[in-house]
């Protein structure tokens, strides 16, 4: 894979490695941009939490995350598995990746790519949506990746829990 040049984003795809996700001690944190929620707020969001449950990199690591380790061509890889229950959504945001650059003392000019792995095949009611398109349909191991700050959205209309695998790392160049 290589450095996105003229586009802000694509499409990519795992094979489906994963097992024993659902059954992870996943926990909720509240979302990490106090000026986007009170962006969303001024909009007419009211829910209490704008966030699914993770359950990442702070946590004993998968058996099979090494795999996924190796596929990828990052640098200070991290991930975080997430569990989008129904009725949750996570409004239009771009990532800041903070925690990530403090973490890693990276300086500003690092290529930073977020990775967006669909865990199962779409169900009816799960969305995403990245700079302005639309994405459903999807089958497990599909996802999305981008660099900086490409706006995206989040939700769970549907019935069931949506998970996704969220894969973050500096661009090895």
């Amino acid at each position: 894979m290589e450095i996105l040049a003229d586009m802000r984003w694509d499409y990519t795809k795992l094979t489906p490695v994963w097992e024993d996700y659902r059954d992870l001690d996943y926990t909720n944190e509240p979302f990490n941009d106090p000026v986007s929620v009170e962006k969303w707020r001024r909009q007419g969001y009211t829910q209490t939490r704008f966030t699914g449950d993770m359950y990442d990199m702070r946590r004993l690591e998968p058996a099979w995350m090494p795999i996924l380790r190796d596929t990828l061509p990052l640098a200070h890889f991290s991930w975080s598995i997430y569990r989008m229950s129904p009725g949750t959504s996570l409004p239009r945001h771009s990532d800041t990746y903070s925690r990530f650059r403090q973490i890693h003392d990276l300086p500003s000019n690092a290529v930073i790519r977020r990775y967006v792995f669909f865990m199962e095949d779409w169900a009816s009611g799960h969305y995403f949506e990245i700079d302005d398109e639309a994405i459903v349909g999807w089958q497990a191991g599909q996802g999305v990746y981008w660099h900086d700050d490409v706006p995206h959205i989040a939700a769970n209309v549907g019935e069931t829990d949506r998970y996704t695998l969220q894969i973050t790392g500096v661009v090895n160049q």
